[in-house]
């Protein structure tokens, strides 16, 4: 056999520049369209249907399932996409592949692309010193194009030629005639190509030109792209074992899906090559059983079919599958940390705009539902689980007179000021470093405010506690009365906020919301006529009076601040205009 050392370095460099092409184009284009490719698929994956063509229209465009993976799992993992909704982008992204196969098809075998390929090139090269970053970008595009096709054509030129190595045919025939069993063996070499090479266009590439020169027959190339489906999968699980549990279970759902695909396939292989050599021939193509030039259109044919029909049968058991993954790879057990530690920001959610702001928003609304809640309830003297209750607010402040003894410094220190600190860090950061549109622009402004408006919440807490304490102490029965009215109020919009952030009966609490903020504005202006009265009967001293009147204000602005970081963090309609978020 004449084919020596040289002759293999020369294959593997031709399926380099293959592969670089592949990643040059899809970085590319991800760059030119990724904003526009992300914010479908972080809306429209609303149902199964439009999960799939989700998937595949991302993948069509940008030539790679594996960034469309990628993608789903950061977007599963900052909770834009459920597990069945990432599942459905999945499905998708599986047809949007075998576009790659009838690219290289048509183009590359039907098509002679080595005249214009290195002309491309060129034209690329020049528009990547343009000033515009967007034409930069369509020129390393059109680069990324044109080395696909030169990499085929020097994986056609690098491929042993039958005629002068007729042993190489006789090596492989001897594991073609095996029935099932070179079926099975042609499907692991596929399954092996594609995690060696790491890239399941580049495996459908050589299986493509391995048809074209007569290597294997047609059943063997399907049996391989069989194999490739399954590869790809193994890829995303070995990288999934240092990711978390939704990557992991993102990836294992690709693979039962392909692992179902493929045994169904088995089953029915030989007659569904039949279909799709049928197929082919109606499209004005030759048999490939007869013609090995006609080979590559019929394994791009069979690719792109059995897609789209175990697509089609497996979208109606999306759930079951879920389930099935969810049993496979439970949720672990958080370990118990400090609250001030960030739950939901990373170094991987900043990747993208839209992970970036879910992760700020979770983040946020984590540090208002636990460490605020606790804060401004305890401040009161009263247990969180008591608000949480369906016990009336009255009967919970009359048997809450005991002294908490908290320190409202302190537990800012320690539970709130690092956390504020990561958010407010972190959304400076995203709005920095990443390309965010106007409207996401001012989510973050929103959310800064937010936690802006926490932190004072916590001020108004601290300086309300001290004189709740004393009142509680006091043998003053009116002055005791007046604070278990503000203890009162704020506890009543406590609960009315849990329950808005429960889901239950969301418009009725969500209106009654904005009549209490309302409320409240209202009362800030006017003075409180029963403590007038105290006053005028001196039923309570002159510092009494001064507490009393300084906290009735305290307690309307502190009720205000709840209401409006509920309204930024969980869209009440009402939300603060512009003019608020420039302060």
């Amino acid at each position: 056999m004449q084919y020596g050392f040289t002759d293999i370095l020369q294959l593997l460099g031709s399926l380099g520049v293959f592969l670089f092409g592949m990643k040059v184009m899809s970085d590319a284009l991800l760059k030119l369209a990724g904003d526009k490719m992300r914010s479908i698929l972080a809306t429209m994956t609303s149902n199964r249907v439009f999960g799939i063509l989700t998937g595949f229209t991302i993948t069509s465009v940008i030539q790679s399932s594996s960034a469309t993976t990628l993608m789903v799992v950061s977007f599963s993992n900052a909770g834009l996409l459920t597990l069945t909704e990432a599942i459905s982008v999945i499905m998708g992204a599986n047809i949007g592949t075998t576009i790659t196969a009838w690219l290289i098809t048509i183009l590359g075998f039907k098509v002679s692309m080595s005249a214009i390929a290195l002309p491309l090139v060129g034209l690329g090269f020049a528009l990547t010193f343009w000033k515009k970053e967007r034409t930069k970008e369509l020129g390393l595009f059109i680069i990324g194009f044109a080395l696909i096709f030169i990499g085929i054509q020097f994986l056609k030129e690098a491929m042993p030629d039958i005629k002068n190595n007729p042993e190489i045919l006789s090596f492989l025939s001897k594991y073609t005639d095996l029935g099932y069993v070179s079926v099975l063996l042609f499907l692991l070499l596929g399954t092996v190509l594609t995690v060696v090479i790491q890239s399941s266009s580049a495996t459908m590439a050589l299986t493509l030109i391995m048809c074209a020169q007569g290597w294997i027959p047609f059943e063997m190339a399907a049996a391989m792209v069989l194999g490739e489906n399954v590869g790809t999968t193994i890829t995303a699980n070995l990288a999934a074992i240092v990711a978390n549990y939704q990557a992991k279970r993102t990836a294992r759902a690709h693979l039962i899906f392909n692992l179902i695909g493929v045994l169904w396939m088995l089953i029915l292989f030989y007659p569904f090559l039949k279909f799709v050599s049928w197929l082919s021939q109606q499209f004005g193509s030759e048999s490939p059983y007869l013609t090995a030039a006609a080979i590559p259109v019929a394994i791009s044919l069979f690719h792109t079919t059995f897609n789209i029909f175990n697509t089609f049968f497996l979208m109606w058991f999306i759930n079951p599958i879920a389930k099935l993954v969810e049993r496979m790879v439970p949720e672990p057990l958080m370990p118990m940390k400090e609250i001030d530690q960030p739950k939901y920001l990373s170094a991987e959610t900043l990747k993208y705009p839209e992970t970036a702001l879910e992760s700020l928003l979770n983040e946020s609304k984590y540090l208002f539902k636990r460490p605020i809640f606790k804060i401004v309830s305890h401040s009161l003297n009263i247990h969180r689980q008591d608000i949480k209750s369906v016990t009336k607010i009255k009967k919970i402040i009359k048997g809450s007179q005991e002294d908490f003894k908290i320190d409202v410094e302190d537990l800012y220190y320690t539970k709130v000021k690092n956390i504020y600190g990561e958010i407010i860090r972190f959304a400076t950061t995203a709005q920095n470093s990443l390309d965010l549109s106007k409207k996401q622009l001012n989510a973050v402004t929103e959310i800064k405010i937010a936690n802006r408006k926490m932190v004072e919440i916590i001020k108004d807490a601290r300086e309300l506690n001290k004189n709740v304490t004393i009142a509680l102490n006091s043998d003053n029965k009116h002055l005791k009365k007046e604070y278990d009215g503000f203890r009162r109020k704020v506890a009543k919009v406590l609960r009315v906020i849990y329950l808005f952030r429960k889901g239950e009966d969301t418009k009725e609490h969500e209106k009654k919301l904005l009549e209490l903020k309302k409320e409240a504005k209202e009362n800030i202006r006017q003075s409180n006529k029963s403590i007038d009265k105290l006053i005028r009967k001196e039923l309570i001293s002159a510092e009494m009076a001064s507490s009393l009147f300084n906290d009735y204000t305290n307690v309307n602005d502190m009720i205000k601040k709840l209401i409006e970081v509920a309204e930024l963090l969980y869209g009440i309609k009402d939300s603060l205009f512009e003019d608020e978020a420039m302060k």
